[in-house]
């Protein structure tokens, strides 16, 4: 057998050549047994027009028992092929031939989760980026697309479902075993590849699409989660009737298959026509699920479905572009997301989240461009920089074509490239054909790394008021020198009622801002004595530095139309405020006092917000909520996470007490006693759960019957939850009997024990350490287990800074432990984790070099996964 680890080398976009020979049709037989499964695999070969005379193909396969290799029928011997180091190079190939091996591989074994393995159970597949590899050998790389065809075989009562891509084409029995067919008439790269074979059971429903074809949808659980299905399979059809309505596009096969998964390392996978869903992403219950949970699986129910289009049917030349097909799709979903729920409150979450997660990757070691220029490990670059930041792209370019024009270059660009692996170059030149605009000054967003600074100054003179840009973008690794990007700028001026102003001869009341120079001043002439509305709807993903004059956040906070610059406001009177206590600017040596001389200055404006908050109590459980304690942190070089930790409970405390009143009547008022599952009602429990946090924070003495009451008779998981969050992480004195409570609840219930051991895992200070440390060794973790290791793990590093950081060293030295038991299993879980650890040289210098020794204890024996993302962070 091939065991050898693959050198780890760098892949360089620059080299990029297409394969020698194509694969024009793959003929699978998956025989699955305990132990070992055999795959049997002819591969059609055809040499590519650019390749004349080239005899050799070299093929991917890592850990692979080769039983048999053939050309054309004819058996080879060693001297017509050499296998090692994970690659099989055959010589003396004709320019059309078949290629046939045999090989067996060990499923229940593999705990990296990549290729064919086990899952309580089912066998299951998981191929993207490079998984395909270790199924059989194939020429791992998404510009390689052929027609698959798939005949699964295994035990029929034990397995009496078997999928694979495509539709079932023949089926039939063999004594105590069963085999099903399955052909997918698209071509398809092998990243795409999926198969299932497990017992399980089945929602069914059907869709009519736009031609009159009717598409059978069948969606996969576990037997006892057949009841969590129901909201999945609504969220499938409005997605697929919102992709007919507003981009022409048509489902293709004849049957569209969801399976949930238990273990699985990323949330969904849109194989062709056989999607494969982490459970948590399909699963949903409001006895079990939170409403954010609710959105969630709406959110990546429609992602992996508009795939299909832009992913699948439209796919990536190599794993340099992967943005082509996530930020297009992340733009896709996120503009469904928001076409079912509040369009203004979606975008506020999804900025929220870029802000607080993909503009510090993008600001640190890890940062790099939309497009890498070179890579070691592709699974490691799955960042939301390919995700998050490419769908703002996207989304800018959106609004520079306007939604007919975007409209128009997307049909071309799906009609043009249909069944082809290309570019994100190739995507803009749609953009570019429709609309007329030269976008090559544009496209550094894709070849640029880091987050553009926009700095904004207002000046009033005898021309009228003008707005002065000036845009920088900080070095980030490899990239020391930036160019000016196109940014562009949305805004609005408000008068002293708060009502836009008109700001050309035009009558427009709002303008996009074109801001492709280092520095631009843009000037309207007739106005004077406004406010400026500034990025409005965040029209670019910049950091904009404006300082406002005195009053002037309160009355955008008050008055603006715009949700994001609503958010925007508070978020900075918020942080003004909280920096000064970080800083000890408050004016008075006691953090408490000075928090709550800064608390009884916000009230007032705070007190509007919460005066409003009966039109939209999701908006308002934004505007109400503090910044997190780990995007504060990311304001202050040195960082002290001690001193931020006190600043942040200080204020939220002072802000608990000095609208105390308000908090409990929030509480009290938005008391539902029936269970509602649409946005009004999901609003409303958000912002009763922020009140509720604010009483227990501030010491209200009926916080804790408030929160006990709630936990005791919930409607929904999200009032239980946020219930034992309250009592938790405020060390109320029903804490401990609500966690045993919950837990003999829920012990049955993973995806709910997921959010038990969450709950905990981010409880703040610096004695959490050791709660941590014990919740490992509950006998409900499994370090096999992805959702289970990020509830703990992932919430200890990424979101609880106080304990993580632990003046005395002792959270990192759990962290390397931690990391170095998940690595041994899983090395793309282990990667992913410890991106947490990116925040390195932002680290006052104690906590920096305890850290930085930790990491490198574990960087000496470390995956090639962990050992580049380890690599990064060390080398500040």
């Amino acid at each position: 057998m091939e065991t050898a680890h693959s050198a780890v080398k760098t892949t360089r976009l620059d080299e990029y050549r297409p394969p020698a020979f194509r694969v024009d049709e793959v003929r699978l037989d998956v025989d699955i047994h305990d132990g070992v499964t055999t795959v049997s695999s002819e591969l059609v070969l055809q040499r590519h027009p650019d390749a004349a005379g080239v005899t050799s193909m070299t093929f991917n396969g890592e850990g692979l028992l080769l039983r048999s290799l053939a050309l054309d029928g004819v058996a080879l011997s060693e001297a017509h092929y050499r296998y090692e180091a994970g690659l099989l190079t055959v010589d003396g190939l004709p320019e059309r031939c078949t290629l046939s091996s045999v090989v067996d591989i060990e499923p229940e074994k593999n705990t990296a989760l990549e290729g064919l393995y086990l899952s309580k159970g089912m066998y299951c597949t998981q191929c993207e980026a490079e998984g395909f590899r270790h199924i059989t050998f194939f020429p791992d790389r998404p510009d390689v697309l052929s027609r698959f065809t798939t005949t699964v075989r295994a035990d029929k009562a034990r397995f009496p479902l078997l999928l694979s891509n495509g539709n079932p084409v023949a089926c039939g029995e063999e004594g105590g075993r069963h085999w099903v067919t399955w052909e997918d008439p698209f071509p398809k790269p092998c990243y795409l590849f999926a198969l299932v074979a497990g017992d399980l059971a089945c929602l069914e429903d059907t869709f009519t699409t736009m031609s009159g074809r009717e598409v059978a949808l069948r969606l996969y659980a576990e037997h006892r989660d057949l009841d969590k299905l129901d909201h999945a399979m609504e969220s499938l059809k409005q997605a697929m009737r919102w992709d007919e309505q507003t981009y022409g596009r048509e489902y293709d096969l004849d049957i569209y298959m969801i399976v949930a998964v238990s273990h699985f390392n990323m949330g969904a996978m849109e194989n062709k026509g056989l999607n494969i869903f982490n459970t948590s992403c399909v699963l949903a219950h409001p006895a079990t699920t939170t409403d954010a949970g609710f959105q969630r699986v709406e959110s990546v129910v429609a992602h992996e479905y508009f795939h299909n289009w832009s992913g699948n049917r439209v796919t990536c030349r190599d794993w340099f572009q992967l943005s082509l097909k996530e930020g297009f799709t992340v733009f896709r979903d996120q503009e469904f997301s928001a076409d079912m729920n509040s369009a203004a409150v979606k975008r506020v979450e999804d900025v929220d989240f870029l802000v607080n997660h993909q503009f510090p990757e993008d600001q640190g070691p890890m940062a790099h461009p939309v497009r890498p220029s070179e890579y070691q490990k592709i699974d490691n670059f799955y960042t939301l920089t390919i995700y998050e930041k490419g769908a703002e792209i996207v989304r800018m370019q959106y609004h520079l074509l306007g939604a007919e024009g975007f409209r128009k270059a997307t049909d071309l660009y799906f009609e043009r490239f249909d069944g082809q692996a290309v570019t994100c170059d190739d995507f803009v030149a749609c953009m570019e054909e429709v609309s007329g605009l030269d976008l090559s000054q544009f496209k550094r967003w894709y070849s640029q790394a880091g987050t553009p600074i926009l700095s904004v100054t207002a000046t009033q003179d005898e021309q009228g008021y003008s707005l002065n840009f000036r845009q920088q973008t900080p070095p980030t690794p490899g990239q020391a020198e930036k160019l000016p990007v196109v940014i562009p700028v949305r805004i609005a001026l408000l008068d002293r009622d708060g009502e836009p102003v008109i700001l050309d001869e035009q009558g427009r009341r709002e303008a996009v801002l074109i801001v492709d120079q280092q520095e631009q001043r843009f000037v309207f002439p007739g106005v004077s004595g406004v406010t400026p509305s500034l990025l409005r709807g965040f029209s670019a993903p910049v950091v904009l530095q404006h300082d406002y004059r005195d009053g002037q956040l309160e009355h955008l906070l008050a008055h603006d139309s715009d949700g994001y610059c609503r958010w925007a406001a508070s978020r900075e009177l918020y942080f003004a405020a909280l920096d000064r206590l970080v800083k000890g600017e408050g004016g008075t040596e006691n953090v408490e006092q000075a928090a709550e001389q800064e608390a009884n200055q916000l009230a007032a404006v705070l007190d509007q917000v919460i005066a409003r908050a009966g039109e939209d109590a999701a908006q308002a459980a934004l505007l109400l909520a503090l910044p997190s304690e780990v995007a504060l942190g990311d304001r202050h070089v040195p960082l002290d996470p001690g001193r931020v930790h006190v600043a942040h409970r200080s204020l939220r405390r002072a802000l608990g007490h000095a609208l105390q009143s308000q908090w409990q009547e929030l509480s009290e008022s938005l008391l539902a006693t029936e269970l509602q599952m649409d946005g009004v009602a999901m609003g409303r429990r958000q912002l009763r759960n922020l009140a509720l946090e604010y009483l227990a924070a501030g010491d209200h003495p009926e916080a804790e019957r408030i929160a006990v009451e709630l936990f005791e008779l919930p409607l929904c998981m999200s009032e239980e939850l946020g219930a034992l969050r309250t009592l938790v992480h405020y060390q109320l004195p029903g804490a401990a009997q609500a966690l045993a409570q919950f837990e003999k609840r829920w012990k049955d219930e993973a995806l709910v024990m997921d959010q038990w051991f969450s709950v905990q895992a981010s409880a703040g200070g610096t004695d959490q350490v050791e709660r941590v440390r014990g919740l490992l060794q509950h006998p409900a973790f499994d370090w096999a287990t992805p959702n289970r290791v990020r509830s703990v793990v992932g919430a200890f590093a990424g979101s609880n800074p106080s304990a993580f950081h632990a003046e005395d060293g002792s959270g990192y030295r759990l962290f390397a432990e931690m990391l170095a038991k998940v690595d041994a299993l899983n090395p793309q879980i282990a990667a992913r984790i410890a991106n947490a650890a990116a925040r390195l040289p932002r680290l006052k210098p104690n906590l920096q070099a305890m850290l930085r020794a930790e990491l490198e204890s574990v960087q000496a024996d470390a995956s090639p996964n962990l050992s580049e993302v380890l690599g990064r962070v060390l080398t500040v």
